[in-house]
Protein backbone atom coordinates (compact mmCIF):
# COMPACT_ATOMS: atom_id res chain seq x y z
CA UNK A 1 0.00 0.00 0.00
CA UNK A 2 1.07 3.48 -0.85
CA UNK A 3 2.17 5.64 2.08
CA UNK A 4 -0.44 8.41 2.69
CA UNK A 5 0.36 12.30 3.51
CA UNK A 6 -2.03 14.68 4.49
CA UNK A 7 -0.80 18.35 3.25
CA UNK A 8 -1.90 20.91 5.52
CA UNK A 9 -2.21 24.54 3.83
CA UNK A 10 -4.81 27.55 3.11
CA UNK A 11 -3.39 28.20 -0.27
CA UNK A 12 -4.20 26.26 -3.16
CA UNK A 13 -1.33 26.38 -5.20
CA UNK A 14 0.84 25.63 -2.23
CA UNK A 15 -0.81 22.30 -2.04
CA UNK A 16 -1.05 21.75 -5.96
CA UNK A 17 2.63 21.79 -5.79
CA UNK A 18 3.39 19.45 -3.53
CA UNK A 19 0.52 16.95 -4.33
CA UNK A 20 2.22 17.17 -8.09
CA UNK A 21 5.88 16.01 -6.49
CA UNK A 22 4.92 13.65 -3.70
CA UNK A 23 2.42 11.60 -6.30
CA UNK A 24 5.25 11.41 -9.06
CA UNK A 25 6.90 9.91 -6.21
CA UNK A 26 4.46 7.08 -5.05
CA UNK A 27 2.55 8.81 -2.36
CA UNK A 28 -1.09 9.24 -1.79
CA UNK A 29 -2.00 12.44 -1.21
CA UNK A 30 -4.75 14.23 0.93
CA UNK A 31 -5.06 17.50 1.45
CA UNK A 32 -5.97 20.11 4.39
CA UNK A 33 -7.46 24.19 4.02
CA UNK A 34 -7.84 24.46 7.77
CA UNK A 35 -5.98 23.36 11.01
CA UNK A 36 -9.32 22.16 12.07
CA UNK A 37 -10.35 20.42 8.62
CA UNK A 38 -6.58 18.83 9.63
CA UNK A 39 -7.79 17.32 12.71
CA UNK A 40 -10.81 16.29 11.59
CA UNK A 41 -9.19 14.11 8.71
CA UNK A 42 -6.63 13.01 11.17
CA UNK A 43 -9.28 11.56 13.38
CA UNK A 44 -11.16 10.03 11.32
CA UNK A 45 -9.18 8.64 8.71
CA UNK A 46 -4.91 9.10 9.62
CA UNK A 47 -1.95 9.25 7.19
CA UNK A 48 1.50 8.55 7.61
CA UNK A 49 3.17 11.62 7.34
CA UNK A 50 1.61 15.40 7.40
CA UNK A 51 3.15 18.35 6.03
CA UNK A 52 1.70 21.58 7.74
CA UNK A 53 2.20 25.18 7.44
CA UNK A 54 2.47 27.58 10.19
CA UNK A 55 0.72 30.72 8.78
CA UNK A 56 -3.00 29.86 8.89
CA UNK A 57 -6.08 31.72 9.74
CA UNK A 58 -7.85 30.75 13.40
CA UNK A 59 -5.46 27.83 14.16
CA UNK A 60 -2.38 28.07 13.48
CA UNK A 61 0.30 25.41 12.56
CA UNK A 62 1.70 25.67 16.04
CA UNK A 63 -1.64 24.98 17.58
CA UNK A 64 -2.99 22.66 15.08
CA UNK A 65 0.26 20.43 15.49
CA UNK A 66 -0.01 20.31 19.45
CA UNK A 67 -3.76 19.28 19.23
CA UNK A 68 -2.66 16.17 16.91
CA UNK A 69 -0.50 15.24 19.53
CA UNK A 70 -3.54 14.34 22.07
CA UNK A 71 -5.49 12.38 19.21
CA UNK A 72 -5.67 9.27 20.62
CA UNK A 73 -4.18 6.28 18.31
CA UNK A 74 -2.65 9.33 16.12
CA UNK A 75 0.43 10.85 18.08
CA UNK A 76 2.73 9.03 16.41
CA UNK A 77 2.06 10.74 13.14
CA UNK A 78 5.41 12.15 12.26
CA UNK A 79 4.63 15.95 11.47
CA UNK A 80 6.96 18.16 9.20
CA UNK A 81 6.48 21.87 9.19
CA UNK A 82 6.61 23.23 5.54
CA UNK A 83 6.92 27.04 6.18
CA UNK A 84 8.38 30.72 5.29
CA UNK A 85 8.57 31.43 8.72
CA UNK A 86 12.65 30.77 9.07
CA UNK A 87 14.09 32.71 12.20
CA UNK A 88 15.25 30.13 15.12
CA UNK A 89 12.24 30.86 17.43
CA UNK A 90 9.67 29.87 14.65
CA UNK A 91 11.74 26.32 14.18
CA UNK A 92 12.43 25.96 17.87
CA UNK A 93 8.48 26.59 18.46
CA UNK A 94 8.04 24.02 15.79
CA UNK A 95 9.80 21.08 17.37
CA UNK A 96 8.21 22.12 20.85
CA UNK A 97 4.85 21.79 19.20
CA UNK A 98 6.06 18.18 18.56
CA UNK A 99 7.42 18.66 14.93
CA UNK A 100 9.13 15.77 14.09
CA UNK A 101 11.56 18.12 11.15
CA UNK A 102 11.22 21.78 9.95
CA UNK A 103 11.54 23.20 6.42
CA UNK A 104 11.60 26.18 5.10
CA UNK A 105 10.29 27.70 1.86
CA UNK A 106 10.87 27.66 -0.70
CA UNK A 107 11.81 24.37 -0.21
CA UNK A 108 14.21 22.11 -2.95
CA UNK A 109 12.46 19.32 -4.06
CA UNK A 110 15.39 16.88 -3.56
CA UNK A 111 15.47 17.39 0.41
CA UNK A 112 12.08 17.27 0.39
CA UNK A 113 11.61 13.91 -0.65
CA UNK A 114 14.67 12.99 1.01
CA UNK A 115 13.18 14.35 4.42
CA UNK A 116 9.36 12.97 3.98
CA UNK A 117 10.81 9.55 2.97
CA UNK A 118 12.97 9.19 5.71
CA UNK A 119 10.06 9.92 8.57
CA UNK A 120 7.65 7.94 6.86
CA UNK A 121 10.18 4.63 6.81
CA UNK A 122 10.62 5.33 10.45
CA UNK A 123 6.93 5.53 10.97
CA UNK A 124 6.01 2.40 8.96
CA UNK A 125 8.92 0.67 11.12
CA UNK A 126 7.72 1.42 14.57
CA UNK A 127 4.51 0.38 13.29
CA UNK A 128 5.71 -2.99 12.24
CA UNK A 129 7.50 -3.44 15.47
CA UNK A 130 4.50 -2.59 17.58
CA UNK A 131 2.73 -4.93 15.59
CA UNK A 132 5.23 -7.70 16.51
CA UNK A 133 5.51 -6.93 20.05
CA UNK A 134 2.11 -6.85 20.36
CA UNK A 135 1.98 -10.63 18.72
CA UNK A 136 4.59 -11.92 21.18
CA UNK A 137 3.03 -10.46 24.21
CA UNK A 138 0.16 -12.76 22.58
CA UNK A 139 1.90 -15.49 22.27
CA UNK A 140 3.26 -15.38 25.19
CA UNK A 141 0.44 -15.01 27.23
CA UNK A 142 -0.89 -18.10 25.05
CA UNK A 143 2.44 -20.18 26.26
CA UNK A 144 2.26 -19.16 29.76
CA UNK A 145 -1.87 -20.43 30.39
CA UNK A 146 -0.44 -23.34 28.46
CA UNK A 147 2.34 -23.80 30.46
CA UNK A 148 0.15 -23.37 33.89
CA UNK A 149 -1.79 -25.88 32.73
CA UNK A 150 0.49 -28.41 31.88
CA UNK A 151 1.76 -27.80 35.54
CA UNK A 152 -1.24 -28.27 36.84
CA UNK A 153 -2.06 -31.73 35.08
CA UNK A 154 1.64 -32.83 35.96
CA UNK A 155 0.74 -32.16 39.68
CA UNK A 156 -2.05 -34.04 39.28
CA UNK A 157 -1.02 -37.02 37.15
CA UNK A 158 2.52 -38.80 37.15
CA UNK A 159 2.38 -42.35 35.44
CA UNK A 160 4.72 -44.93 35.65
CA UNK A 161 5.29 -46.52 32.30
CA UNK A 162 7.54 -49.47 30.69
CA UNK A 163 8.10 -52.64 31.91
CA UNK A 164 9.31 -52.65 35.61
CA UNK A 165 11.61 -55.82 36.53
CA UNK A 166 10.09 -56.85 40.03
CA UNK A 167 11.82 -59.99 41.80
CA UNK A 168 9.57 -63.13 42.55
CA UNK A 169 10.33 -63.52 45.87
CA UNK A 170 11.25 -60.51 47.75
CA UNK A 171 9.24 -58.26 45.68
CA UNK A 172 11.69 -55.67 45.46
CA UNK A 173 11.71 -53.57 41.60
CA UNK A 174 15.16 -52.83 39.85
CA UNK A 175 15.41 -49.76 38.46
CA UNK A 176 17.60 -48.06 35.23
CA UNK A 177 20.68 -47.93 37.45
CA UNK A 178 20.58 -51.71 38.16
CA UNK A 179 19.27 -50.97 42.09
CA UNK A 180 16.71 -52.94 43.54
CA UNK A 181 14.65 -51.06 46.22
CA UNK A 182 11.06 -51.99 47.79
CA UNK A 183 7.96 -51.36 45.75
CA UNK A 184 6.85 -48.36 47.87
CA UNK A 185 10.42 -46.65 47.98
CA UNK A 186 10.71 -46.57 43.51
CA UNK A 187 7.13 -46.03 43.74
CA UNK A 188 7.86 -42.88 45.97
CA UNK A 189 10.71 -41.76 43.88
CA UNK A 190 8.62 -42.07 40.38
CA UNK A 191 5.76 -40.75 41.30
CA UNK A 192 4.08 -38.61 43.91
CA UNK A 193 1.92 -41.45 45.84
CA UNK A 194 2.67 -41.61 49.51
CA UNK A 195 1.86 -44.89 51.64
CA UNK A 196 0.31 -45.77 54.82
CA UNK A 197 0.78 -48.96 55.60
CA UNK A 198 -1.68 -51.18 57.24
CA UNK A 199 -3.72 -54.47 57.05
CA UNK A 200 -5.09 -57.08 54.48
CA UNK A 201 -7.85 -59.11 55.72
CA UNK A 202 -6.17 -62.42 54.43
CA UNK A 203 -2.88 -61.07 55.75
CA UNK A 204 -4.67 -60.24 59.35
CA UNK A 205 -6.45 -63.60 59.44
CA UNK A 206 -2.90 -65.43 58.61
CA UNK A 207 -1.15 -63.28 61.22
CA UNK A 208 -3.28 -62.43 63.95
CA UNK A 209 -5.44 -65.91 63.57
CA UNK A 210 -6.14 -65.34 67.62
CA UNK A 211 -7.97 -62.27 67.06
CA UNK A 212 -9.22 -62.64 63.70
CA UNK A 213 -10.68 -66.52 64.48
CA UNK A 214 -13.83 -67.51 61.67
Amino acid sequence: MKPSVLIVDDIHRNIQVLANILERSGYMVSFALSGQQAIEIVESEGCDLILLDVMMPVLNGYETCQRIRKIPGRAGIPIIFLTARSEQKDINMGFEAGAVDYLTKPCNTAELLARVGTHVQLKRTRDLLEVRNRELQQQNEALEKLNVELQNTLEKVKVLEGILPICSFCKKIRDDQGYWSQVESYITRHSKALFSHSVCPECARDNYPDIFRP
